[in-house]
């Protein structure tokens, strides 16, 4: 049963072969799909590996201030020690705790989108700018590979690759949503394999430079969810990398916990070109609210976690890639 016509539409569209833009919020309960048409017309503006709608312009980026009203410390423990709390009963061993924070800027969301450096950046006008440099899944001839992001660390701290890969918390956090994404995977594919365990990337940013981690998974997926983008979303989702584990108890903890409504936030963006598939989760993200401007961010928690590493790593992800 689909929990959003949506995605059977999604299903009938990839089978038929017919391209399409989609975007779907974190709870699953707004499906967006956008054909080509709308892509021509730019009713949202996309730059993906392998699709964009943006012409290419030599504009000057204007100077610009960036200034971020990151909650206080003691605001942000209350979320932080209930997601701790029931991680301690045994409820949950990772959960993805999110705050938003006001920021103000000199640029609009659209000058963010064109001068941010990022591997996906798509813009809803009036309502929010992604520039996310994680991908969810790709599917390339009926196989599939998820690439999930999790930990960072400030590019300048001595030996910060190795600091990364060895933390206890790191390390713990990041294998957990690997075996996570690993079993996601095996329901709707066979044969699946990690195949580049704790890569590092480096992020620059205007801000700082952050090294992250992440691995590739990749199966091959089953004969009944092939040419079926719809149902195989449905079944991923939500994303374990912004999410945690066991799925369905840490959802009812962070939602709890954070207080706010996500919305497309840590939600899917993806283009589906009548073959093969690329889609990013929506991390990196400043939306429009009510005239203001908030910067959605977070970091995992685990039992291992210390309340003023993961308030700055929270405070630490609210940047433009924009250098």
């Amino acid at each position: 049963m689909f929990q959003n016509p949506e995605f059977h539409r999604m299903d009938v569209l990839s089978a038929q072969g017919e391209a399409f833009f989609f975007l779907i919020d974190f709870l699953m309960t707004d499906v967006k799909i956008f054909s080509p048409k709308d892509i021509e017309n730019k009713t949202l503006l996309i730059d993906f590996p392998n699709v964009s709608n943006v012409n290419e312009e030599d504009e000057e980026l204007p100077e610009f201030e960036w200034k971020s009203f990151p909650e206080s410390l003691e605001i942000y423990q209350k979320g932080f020690e209930l997601v701790q709390d029931h991680i301690k009963k045994g409820n949950s061993y990772l959960a993805n705790y999110t705050r938003k924070t006001e920021i103000q800027t000199g640029l609009t969301m659209e000058q963010i989108f064109r001068f941010s450096k990022a591997k996906y950046k798509i813009l809803l006008p009036d309502r929010f700018v992604c520039f996310s440099p994680e991908t969810f899944i790709q599917i390339i001839q009926n196989k599939i590979v998820t690439h999930p992001m999790k930990g960072t660390i400030d590019a300048k701290v001595i030996h910060a690759e190795e600091l990364l890969k060895n933390d206890p918390k790191e390390k713990a956090e990041h294998y957990t949503v690997v075996d996570l994404l690993r079993n996601d995977l095996s329901m709707v594919a066979n044969d699946v394999k990690v195949n580049d365990f704790q890569r590092i990337d480096l992020i620059k940013t205007q801000q700082k430079d952050l090294l992250a981690m992440s691995s590739e998974i990749a199966g091959d997926i089953k004969p009944e969810y092939q040419n079926k983008i719809g149902s195989i979303l449905q079944n991923l989702l939500p994303a374990g990398s912004i999410l945690g584990a066991p799925k369905r108890k840490t959802l009812e903890i962070i939602l709890e916990a954070e207080g706010y409504h996500r919305g497309f936030y840590t939600g899917i963006g993806g283009y589906f070109d009548g073959r093969n598939l690329d889609s990013c989760v929506m991390i990196r993200f400043i939306e429009k609210e009510n005239g203001k401007l908030y910067f959605k961010s977070g970091g995992g928690i685990t039992h291992r976690s210390i309340l003023s590493h993961e308030y700055e790593e929270m405070k630490n992800k609210i940047y433009v890639p924009i250098y």
